[in-house]
């Protein structure tokens, strides 16, 4: 069976982690992707519980007109104490840990929040309860730190490395993971697919302007 994991679109602030509408551009984005996937045969529709997430996951049910149900296992990372905050106050505030996070030497959690192992603890189980459940094409919507812990973690890679894939993991992107019935694991068939958006350059994260 495969699994799609998308990012939700893009969201109304670029303060961490807040749980807000997706913005006009990126509802622009799940549309864009609704309409590329109306044809992939996907049988049902997941998404995290996050605001941006179950709107994504809404505009692409527009296309798609399935059963969408929400799973809040599948939210993002949680960030702790940097969420609700603007990058450049992260930067001064915890720039020792972002020192120690960029060495990537262990699987560091945020201040307050979750590391890699937590995220996979808790979405690890969701993503297999999914691959046996009898359907041969999933969709989930859920978070970039999602994604990225995850294929991390189906690679076989040191979890302090998860930060490695996807820096710049695109809005409405496609990774697409196929289940191994028989040895019980995933492999990786692509990651941050964006093909939708290409047609569109400012609907991409490089130029995501203010405002």
């Amino acid at each position: 069976m495969e699994l799609y994991l998308i990012r939700h679109g893009r969201q109304s602030s670029r303060l961490c982690n807040v749980n807000v509408d997706l913005s006009p551009e990126g509802r622009r984005q799940a549309a864009l992707l609704g309409h590329r996937l109306a044809d992939w045969g996907i049988e049902v529709l997941y998404s995290s519980s996050l605001i941006r997430a179950v709107q994504t996951a809404e505009e692409i049910n527009r296309f798609l007109r399935l059963p969408h149900q929400v799973c809040p296992e599948l939210g993002e990372i949680s960030f702790g104490e940097m969420e609700g905050l603007p990058d450049e106050e992260i930067a001064v505030r915890f720039r020792e840990f972002k020192e120690r996070q960029a060495a990537m030497t262990e699987d560091l959690p945020y201040p307050g929040g979750e590391c890699a192992a937590d995220v996979i603890r808790r979405a690890g189980p969701v993503l297999e309860r999914l691959a046996e459940s009898g359907h041969e094409r999933i969709a989930v919507v859920t978070h970039g730190g999602v994604i990225r812990t995850m294929a991390a973690w189906y690679l076989g890679m040191p979890l302090e490395k998860w930060r490695l894939l996807g820096k710049d993991l695109e809005n409405t992107s496609i990774t697409q993971l196929k289940w191994d019935r028989g040895h019980r694991r995933f492999t990786l068939e692509r990651f941050n697919d964006y093909a939708h958006l290409e047609a569109c350059p400012e609907l991409l994260r490089k130029n995501w302007k203010e405002g």
